[in-house]
């Protein structure tokens, strides 16, 4: 039976108990000897009794039996001090349910002194589902593939799983209620606190130390490469952060290794080019050699031709062996540098053909690249041997524009006399129209001719096209 009634306790305040009453937590009042004097409805769903069954119980009613023996000390403890905390801080607490069963609970205890006894106002929650969260977190953090870490704004480690003793060598024991600065290396360590203060006051979920490397400082004092990312967990207790540590270690390694790799191939590459443009300038010496023995006009004209087409081939490389880049060349300093080679090859005036570059860059492999410029030294000889005969002067224009579909356009432009009947790719049989059909076909090309006034080449292909081909190859 109730030692106390509700009126005597509370007076004839109605609103208190309206509020009592209405709490979406459970209420309960004990007297100095530990019985209930007071209880609510949420009391009566939480613990599954009814309100008169509870009144004038001894509290113990509610607590498991592995704690109720030692509870009345508790008590006592409590009433020699009573002041308003939270009850067992830093311990799991348990109520009973009138079935048996146990429910996770959090308890804040207040004491009321009315006349000359102290009555204690407990405020109980079920944490159930608050809990089965949590042990769902862990579960999903003790799955995770890298090692998770949970700390507090502090800093300090509340949550670790297997990957993270594996990966730092301590123990759980070890990490837990200690500070996370204890895996920076120090020659950071003095700067992360106000890293990490920075971070609490505006969380978000992001890497940590974007485009900077993050090292981290194993239990033995070394230092392994890492990548941290960070979330932010709201809690009931406050704002945690979930970190994610990833050892790339091995990563780094790897990457070191092919960078080396890439820089042997580099070097030979470059050494490749280097040797191939040697050996180009040496067949043509020999080209030139053997065109000071010939006698014939058409024969040397012959020899010059496939003089310029060696060098031509042997300006790639050069280009090539100078690049930091051996994947493509700028196409525009190419045709602009193999331009002005063939007017000083054939020996041109200047003041009588007035050459025009107009040259967009343009990156193209090697592999597209030299059928281009094999074009342009045809187009160009066959400009400066033929369009400008008995002294007469003119314009020869090269132009290579990339478009804004993206395709690229070659034009060699003259004003000299015109092409003769059969001059045309396609019409005729000589070697370096035979060359011109071929290398327009490898480009993918389309050429349009026209024969006078102006002299007009235009090729039109897509370099994207080219490269896709050649990849597909």
């Amino acid at each position: 039976m109730p030692t106390e009634s509700h009126s005597n306790l509370l007076g004839d305040d109605e609103l208190m108990h309206f509020a009592i009453e209405a709490a979406p937590n459970g209420m309960v009042i004990v007297d100095d000897s530990g019985n209930i004097v007071l209880a609510n409805s949420s009391v009566e769903i939480l613990f599954g009794y009814e309100r008169n069954e509870l009144l004038g119980q001894p509290i113990e009613r509610l607590v498991p039996a592995r704690f109720s023996e030692a509870h009345p000390q508790l008590r006592s403890s409590y009433l020699e001090s009573p002041q308003a905390r939270a009850m067992g801080h830093g311990r799991d607490l348990y109520g009973l349910h009138k079935s048996g069963s146990e429910i996770p609970v959090e308890i804040g205890l207040n004491p009321i002194n009315i006349g000359e006894r102290v009555f204690v106002f407990a405020t109980i929650v079920d944490i159930t589902e608050r809990q089965r969260s949590q042990e769902m977190v862990h579960l999903a953090v003790e799955a995770a593939p890298n090692g998770m870490v949970m700390t507090d704004k502090n800093g300090t480690i509340t949550l670790v799983n297997s990957m993270i003793e594996t990966m730092f060598g301590y123990s759980r024991e070890e990490l837990i209620g200690a500070n996370v600065d204890m895996l920076v290396p120090e020659r950071f360590r003095g700067h992360h606190p106000q890293v990490r203060k920075n971070y609490t006051s505006q969380p978000v979920s992001r890497a940590m130390g974007q485009g900077r490397d993050l090292y981290a400082l194993n239990k033995r004092g070394d230092e392994f490469p890492v990548e941290i990312g960070l979330n932010p967990l709201q809690t009931a207790t406050g704002v945690m952060i979930l970190a994610s540590v990833v050892d790339i270690t091995e990563r780094k390694q790897q990457e070191a290794f092919l960078r080396s790799a890439l820089q042997a191939k580099e070097t030979l590459l470059a050494e490749i080019h280097h040797r191939v443009k040697n050996n180009l300038q040496v067949i043509d010496s020999l080209i030139g050699m053997q065109m000071d023995q010939v006698v014939g006009e058409q024969a040397r004209a012959a020899l010059m031709d496939s003089q310029n087409r060696v060098k031509t081939i042997s300006l790639i490389h050069q280009i090539l062996y100078q690049s930091q880049d051996f994947s493509q060349i700028d196409t525009g300093d190419f045709i602009t540098s193999l331009t002005q080679n063939l007017v000083q090859s054939y020996g041109v005036d200047r003041g009588r053909i007035d050459l025009q570059l107009d040259i967009d860059p343009l990156f193209l492999s090697m592999n597209r690249s030299l059928p281009l410029g094999l074009i342009v030294n045809e187009l160009v000889s066959n400009a400066l041997k033929h369009a400008f005969p008995d002294n007469r002067s003119g314009t020869l224009t090269v132009a290579l524009k990339v478009e804004d579909d993206n395709s690229a356009v070659l034009t060699v432009t003259d004003t000299g006399i015109g092409l003769p009947p059969g001059a045309i790719p396609g019409d005729g049989k000589t070697l370096g129209l035979r060359l011109m059909e071929g290398l327009v076909s490898q480009l993918e090309a389309e050429l349009e001719v026209t024969a006078r006034n102006p002299t007009r080449f235009e090729l039109r292909f897509d370099p994207q096209q080219a490269e896709a081909d050649q990849v597909g190859a």
